[in-house]
């Protein structure tokens, strides 16, 4: 079973996810009215949910081209939720497309009022948009050829390494093509589906995007005799739920929803059900989940001191 080992990177970077994915804790309801998002929400009875085509197990599309996921499935508790701030049972949800490169300016424009799919937490994004708590730890490794000879930065020298536009992976791959003078072709593609592509066609030396989506499209495209997963961590991305910044009483209501979760014990397994058990489409990633998540969903149970 795939377990995901944060580096000494992680002990720093749990606290800023701490404070980034942290929401409004304790904010108020909102006094008399409710807040731009919710107030449009009880208006129209629809929440608009982002997704994405192709980040399994968090965000993607079964056989029937319905979107799915484990983070589809927070946000089902998130609609939940609203559906009790804004006393309206019977929402509906109405599913958006959206890419790595266009999912942050759908939330600030108000395309979408949740993003359910596979979104590092990070300062420069909070500046634009708030975060649920944490959901996942991530980082960015590389997917490879089979045969291929790359296990370390310095076997990248030269190389061409595709990444997804608007990702911190390629960030990630910036910094390292900068720090090792590697002379790295940085090539960029649209969408997860489209990266993966361009690997099976020999276009790229390497996939560089976060561990776990490499682990789930080689699932979901039955390619372990083709593919692995190579690397240390070449950054760590903790994963959050986006909706708009500055609204205390919508933060109140995501962080309400975690902490329901946590409260009756459904994280870990809801986490179970779309990283170790076999999913709807048919494949199986066994990715047992990392202590620093537990930890985290443990945190969420209010029966454990959540009101301290």
């Amino acid at each position: 079973m795939h377990q995901f080992p944060i580096r000494p990177i992680a002990a720093g970077g749990l606290l800023l996810a701490a404070c980034l994915l942290a929401t409004a804790a304790g904010a108020q309801s909102g006094g008399e009215g409710l807040s731009p998002t919710l107030a449009a929400i009880k208006s129209t009875h629809v929440v608009h949910l982002g997704y994405r085509e192709s980040s399994p197990p968090f965000s993607f599309l079964d056989q029937s081209n319905r979107p799915i996921g484990y983070s589809l499935e927070l946000c089902q508790a998130i609609v939940d939720e609203i559906g009790v701030e804004v006393d309206d049972s019977a929402l509906k949800i109405d599913y958006v497309k959206v890419t790595s490169d266009d999912r942050i300016p759908a939330v600030v424009q108000g395309k979408v009022d949740l993003e359910c799919g596979s979104t590092t937490a990070n300062a420069e994004r909070a500046k634009q948009v708030a975060f649920s708590p944490l959901m996942f730890v991530a980082g960015t490794k590389l997917m490879v050829p089979k045969d291929s000879t790359i296990s370390a930065p310095k076997d990248l020298q030269g190389k061409t390494v595709v990444v997804t536009k608007g990702t911190t992976n390629e960030q990630a791959l910036h910094a390292l093509d900068k720090k090792f003078t590697l002379g790295l072709n940085i090539v960029v593609s649209p969408d997860h589906e489209q990266s993966y592509q361009m690997l099976v066609d020999k276009k790229a030396d390497a996939f560089a995007t976060d561990d776990i989506l490499l682990y789930g499209l080689i699932a979901r495209h039955k390619s372990q005799d083709k593919f692995r997963v190579t690397g240390d961590y070449l950054s760590y991305d903790p994963y959050g739920i986006m909706f708009r910044k500055g609204e205390p009483q919508l933060a109140a209501v995501v962080e309400r929803a975690f902490r329901k979760l946590g409260t009756n014990h459904d994280l870990i397994p809801l986490y179970n059900k779309w990283f170790t058990a076999r999913l709807s489409t048919g494949e199986r990633l066994n990715v047992a989940i990392s202590p620093q998540l537990e930890d985290a969903f443990k945190a969420l149970d209010d029966s454990e001191g959540a009101g301290n």
